[in-house]
């Protein structure tokens, strides 16, 4: 929760917002980014590089953690890829499957990065892997962030687009796995056919073969694990 605090206050200083950034647009932003904004993200970066190593230590390697999380909620690569499991928790059972490495968009491609893989499949995996994900992050926002360009921060767009005919996908990683939008068009104004593939939803579908024989209490640590998010699952 300290930590917590820039990056919260670096954000809001741009956008307004804390928890709702209310920030992005179709065409753009709603405003241009904060004079300090670069340079309050590069000091946030700094800040958090050896907090990192802070959490391993005072929490990753404790031993109470390590009792209470290995061995616990493992779910194999192929129960990932049965259930559909994707992002961070299938990538601690060792399923490469990254949408930025694999179907890169906007500047995934144009940075050099990891895709961290582990293959312990359990709920101490799970969190190791995430910590190692946030230095990735780190390291694809140090790469970036004097390299925002000039130009116009929105775009105004019409107000009703029609998609073209045909039958489309696209999908961006998400905190949880892959988010997709499944689009059906007759090439009207409004979608034949519309579904968004949710992240956690997989994952709680998961939850019961992976808990299956475990004590009540280890759900809290698959479910913190898992990351899933309630609201998520509804659409």
């Amino acid at each position: 929760m300290r930590d917590r605090e820039y990056v919260l206050n670096a954000m809001e200083e741009t956008t307004g917002g804390r928890l709702i950034q209310n920030y992005y647009r179709i065409g753009g932003l709603q405003d241009d980014i904060d004079e300090n904004f670069q340079k309050n993200v590069k000091n946030v970066c700094e800040y958090l590089k050896p907090k990192l190593q802070e959490y391993v230590n005072v929490f990753g390697d404790n031993v109470i953690t390590h009792q209470r999380l290995e061995g616990v909620g493992t779910f194999t690569k192929e129960q990932c890829i049965e259930y559909g499991c994707s992002g961070s928790n299938s990538r601690a059972s060792g399923w490469a499957n990254d949408i930025r490495k694999n179907y890169p968009y906007d500047m995934y491609d144009k940075v050099e990065w990891d895709q961290i893989i582990l293959d312990e499949s359990d709920a101490q995996a799970r969190y190791y892997l995430r910590v190692k994900e946030i230095e990735q992050s780190i390291r694809i926002i140090e790469q970036l962030i004097d390299n925002i360009p000039e130009g116009e921060y929105y775009i105004k767009q019409k107000p009703i687009i029609k998609c073209p005919e045909g039958q489309w996908y696209f999908a961006v990683e998400g905190t949880s796995g892959e988010f997709g939008v499944y689009l059906d068009s007759r090439g009207d104004k409004s979608p034949y056919r519309m579904k968004i593939r949710p992240m956690a939803l997989s994952l709680v579908g998961a939850l019961d073969e992976m808990v299956s024989g475990s004590k009540v209490a280890d759900l809290i640590a698959v479910g913190a694990g898992l990351d899933y998010v309630i609201p998520d699952i509804d659409r």
